[in-house]
């Protein structure tokens, strides 16, 4: 049997974006991808770790996202501190994180990568940019639900 959009389940992603221009072009890009899912917003990385920890403490309001998109300047805490922090948490650290920002500096990139993230863009400044970075991060996403699908099922059937 195989695995259909039909009966993947939902996944919440986290995106920590402050900037309401991009939260908008970010969540339409998402809306029009083929995987269902759940996007909750936080503007800083305060607030994202709050909503991270009662996810954590099993408040179905805050559900621990799936994959979190996460902007690296930010007024409070940014990107980078808020990288850190949850890396070195045990019950969040598993969670992919991708950078998606406007800085295209060598430096960022590599800090970034030193925390542990699982990918890094360059965000686009038009919605069909947008569009294209999604689909692919959408086909990443997919690909990975249907690889974890496939092994709840073996694991099912032994």
């Amino acid at each position: 049997m195989g695995t259909t959009m039909k009966n993947l389940r939902p996944i919440t992603i986290l995106l920590i974006e402050d900037d309401p221009g991009d939260q908008k072009l970010i969540r339409t890009s998402l809306l029009e991808q083929r995987i269902c899912n759940e996007v909750h917003v936080t503007e800083s990385g305060e607030d994202a770790l709050d909503y991270l920890s009662a996810g954590k403490a099993g408040d179905s309001e805050s559900p621990v996202p799936a994959l979190i998109l996460l902007d690296l300047n930010m007024p409070g805490m940014g990107g980078k501190e808020f990288l850190r922090r949850i890396k070195a948490d045990e019950k969040l650290d598993t969670i992919p994180v991708v950078i998606l920002t406007t800085s295209d500096s060598e430096q960022d990139v590599l800090d970034s990568y030193k925390l542990h993230a699982s990918g890094y863009i360059k965000k686009p400044v038009s919605l069909e940019g947008f569009r294209r970075i999604l689909t692919k991060l959408g086909d990443y996403w997919f690909a990975i639900c249907r690889q974890v699908e496939t092994e709840r099922l073996q694991c099912t059937r032994n």
